[in-house]
C-alpha cells in the first residue's frame, strides 16, 4: 500500500487486488452517506525499527 502525505490530507493506493478490497472494506466501515461518518484514531506507538503496524481504532 502507497500511502501520500500532503499537508492535512492522506490518499491510500493499493498495490494488489487484495489491499484494494482492504481498502474498499474500511472505506465501507468508516464511509456512511446516512449518518455520521466515522474516524480512525491511532492508538499504541508505531515505530519502524520496532513495530512492522500502525495500530487505529475505529470512533463512531
Amino acid at each position: 500500500m502507497k500511502i501520500k502525505i500532503e499537508k492535512n490530507v492522506v490518499e491510500f493506493y493499493p498495490e494488489n487486488e487484495e489491499e484494494a478490497k482492504d481498502l474498499e472494506s474500511l472505506w465501507r466501515v468508516i464511509v456512511d452517506c446516512v449518518k455520521f461518518n466515522k474516524k480512525l484514531v491511532a492508538i499504541g506507538e508505531y515505530f519502524p525499527q520496532k513495530n512492522q503496524c500502525a495500530r487505529f481504532v475505529i470512533e463512531d
